[in-house]
């Protein structure tokens, strides 16, 4: 798998918010970053609608020079409520959106 920096992914991000915002109607997005153990690293999206905040990411492995590998192609939904389950399995940030908000 291919390395890649932070700053590109987040970058990557970036320049997907207007359209996603507008597309759905978003009330605001932003950049979500997680470190989890084991060199785990979650990056994704922070996104607010209708009041709720959902957490949409993909993982990644933090290898020693601070570059990151995707370790699966499988997008997750957390929302701010501890007690929800976590939505997994999406195939691209598109299946995500339209699960939430179609």
């Amino acid at each position: 798998m291919d390395e890649i920096s932070l700053d590109q992914i987040a970058d990557d991000l970036r320049d997907s918010f207007r359209p996603l915002a507008e597309k759905y109607n978003l009330d605001d997005i932003g950049l979500f970053e997680e470190e989890g153990q084991d060199n785990a690293y979650h990056i994704g999206y922070a996104i607010k609608k209708d009041g709720r905040v959902f957490m949409v990411y993909l993982p990644f492995i933090q290898g020693e020079e601070g570059y990151l590998t995707l370790a699966k192609q499988e997008w997750t939904v957390q929302t701010e409520n501890p007690t929800d389950d976590d939505l997994k399995g999406f195939a691209n940030i598109e299946d995500v959106l339209q699960k939430l908000f179609a």
